[in-house]
Formats: structure tokens, C-alpha cells, sequence
């Protein structure tokens, strides 16, 4: 149901929202007029933010005369009152600085971007890789490495290297591996990681191949090296948030530590987030995260060249910033979509 507020609600609700941000302290009358440049007495604050208690905006806690926001206030106020402010250019070249300068390969430019978004926003940084099976195929090789033992190294062409160690039925020449990889380059150039899969098991079902124990033995160690599943997820700063004082009590810790403990399971969660455009801002228990950890999400996504998807973001408590975070999530993920279509 949405909320409607006159607009001397919706000051002294903006107010009392900014005030708890930026102190982590329930926000009494006094501070509101004292703090803003409002002309209401401080008896009618009270009696607006009676009103706003009572349409569950806001909340007393027991040890204070005070009032904090609720769930329901943040999304109130992301929606409709928050003024986003402009992401400085030292911000920027920051951003761009340390994306472009983190190294040749795909997984150090966005774990160094998980780091950026960290620093930058002093919560947690948080990226998703595009998965690799839906990502395109460019190269294989196979490198001797002793006795029946091959190395097969598997590249796609947003750059991200899968290696596998294969152990063969017999042994094979430098010249021959060099022969099995041209073979495998040629059968699956073009196509995603997935349908090279599907191209691999049609051609091991070839009578042709079959009889031939050299390409045989090629597609079933290009097999191995497909089959590998990589979803990786990088995350920083998970401390900043522990350093936020509404996480100060053992259960509240608990529960981060929870939230965050299996990336398997966090990137799982994280996947709902991939199908919507733009910035996203997931309050509280609308995150796919623990929900009663008391975290907010903003999230946004990025492509590549080959138009696979990513996703980052900022994770922090429901106290975040959101003026200067969102902000600096949209920038970054635009930059990082220029990165990688531009290779």
C-alpha cells in the first residue's frame, strides 16, 4: 500500500531519516528543529511524528524518547524524498584508476572492483563474474605435464582462464596435444561455454571419432575442462559493517557472519537480482540476503562484449547512506560494462 504524506511529513520524516543516517542515534523533536531549517514548533514535530508512528514510519525504542526509522520509512524515503547527490570526479577517477589498473584477467578487475566499491562507499563491496558457461568460447590448449597427465587450459573470450588437470590413457607427443587443440579450437569456435558442451557429446557420439583414439581421446578431455562450473563472487569489507554500530551485540554479528559464510549460497540468493535493469535497492527483509540481519542492498548489473551478466553492488545496514551510495553503484557498473564491451 502506498504511503501518502502531506508535505510537512514528508520534511520532518526526510529529516529524522538523514539525522538516524548520519548518527545511528534515535531522533527526538528538538534535534529535528534544531538541526533543520524548519519552521514547526517542536510540538508539532511531536505530533507528526506521533502520526508517522502510528503508520508505521516510525519507532520508539524502549531506552529513548527518541524515534528511529523503520523498514518502511527507508523505502519511503529512497522512493520519494532522497536526493541523490552528484559522485564527485576524484570519486570517479578513483573508480577508473583502480578498474583499469587491476590486472589483465576479468576475475582481478572486478575483485579489485569489489575493493573500490567498499572503500568508496565504507560498507561491503560485492561482485558477481558473468556466469562462464553462458560466456563464448576462444581458445583450448593442452600442455604435457608428465606421464598421462595433461593440462588443459580453457579460455573464453571475456578472458577468463579455466585450468584442468586430465589424466589420459596413454601418452601423447607435444605435436599431437598441439593437433587435438587446433581440432577442438576449429569444432567449438563461436559458441558459448554451454553449447560447446552440447557440440563435445554430439561429436563423442560420432562413429568417426569413435574409431579415432586421438580425437576420442581430445573430446573427451575437452569434456572435463567444460564441465567445470565457475561462478565466482567477490566480497569485501565485510568488517566495515561489523564496524557500524548497530552491530555491536553478538547476535547481530551472528548473523552477518551467517549471511555471508557460504558464497555458494550468497551467490545463489544474489541471482534474483540479475534479471532487473539499472540500480536496484533491496531494504531490510527485501533482500535476498539473511533477512534479519537488518542489511540493505544495492545492486546494479554489467555486461560484457559477449553480453553475459554481472552484477555489483554495496551491501550495508538498512542505515546506509543511499544519497551517496547509488551513486557511486550506477557509475561503477557503467564504467565496468565500457571495460568489458570494449574488449
Amino acid at each position: 500500500m502506498e504511503v501518502e504524506l502531506s508535505q510537512r511529513s514528508r520534511q520532518i520524516l526526510e529529516a529524522i531519516v538523514e539525522d538516524y543516517i548520519a548518527t545511528a542515534e534515535p531522533v527526538g523533536s528538538s534535534a529535528v528543529t534544531r538541526r533543520h531549517a524548519l519552521t514547526f514548533s517542536s510540538a508539532t514535530v511531536r505530533n507528526v511524528m506521533a502520526n508517522l508512528e502510528e503508520m508505521g514510519l516510525l519507532t520508539s525504542p524502549h531506552t529513548s524518547a527518541g524515534r528511529i526509522p523503520t523498514e518502511k520509512a527507508y523505502r519511503f524515503y529512497v522512493d520519494s524524498l532522497v536526493a541523490l547527490r552528484s559522485i564527485s570526479r576524484e570519486e570517479k577517477k578513483q573508480i577508473i584508476r583502480r578498474c583499469r589498473q587491476a590486472g589483465s584477467g576479468l576475475s582481478d578487475m572486478l575483485k579489485e572492483t569489489s575493493r573500490t566499491l567498499s572503500s568508496l562507499s565504507n560498507y561491503m563491496g560485492i561482485v558477481v563474474a558473468p556466469s562462464f558457461t553462458s560466456d563464448v568460447f576462444r581458445h583450448i590448449e593442452f600442455i604435457r605435464l608428465g606421464t598421462r597427465k595433461v593440462l588443459a587450459i580453457l579460455v573464453s573470450r571475456n578472458g577468463t582462464v579455466q585450468n584442468k588437470l586430465v589424466e589420459t590413457v596413454r601418452e601423447f607427443t607435444p605435436d599431437e596435444l598441439i593437433h587435438m587443440g587446433n581440432y577442438l579450437n576449429d569444432l567449438m569456435q563461436g559458441l558459448t561455454i554451454s553449447q560447446a558442451r552440447e557440440r563435445i557429446q554430439a561429436e563423442m557420439k560420432n562413429e568417426k571419432n569413435q574409431f579415432d583414439s586421438m580425437m576420442s581421446q581430445a573430446l573427451q578431455m575437452s569434456q572435463q575442462a567444460v564441465t567445470m562450473e565457475r561462478d565466482d563472487i567477490f566480497v569485501e569489507g565485510q568488517a566495515r559493517i561489523l564496524n557500524q554500530p548497530e552491530f555491536n551485540d553478538a547476535r547481530r554479528m551472528q548473523d552477518i557472519f551467517q549471511a555471508f559464510e557460504q558464497k555458494s549460497d550468497l551467490l545463489q540468493l544474489l541471482n534474483c537480482c540479475m534479471t532487473a535493469e539499472g540500480v536496484q535497492i533491496y531494504i531490510g527483509s527485501e533482500t535476498p540476503v539473511n533477512r534479519s540481519a537488518g542489511l540493505s542492498l544495492i545492486t546494479s548489473r554489467f555486461v560484457t562484449s559477449s553480453n553475459t551478466v554481472g552484477l555489483l553492488g554495496v551491501i550495508g545496514p538498512t542505515r546506509m547512506g543511499y544519497s551517496s551510495v547509488i551513486p557511486i553503484v550506477d557509475y561503477t557498473a557503467r564504467l565496468v560494462s565500457r571495460i568489458l564491451t570494449a574488449t
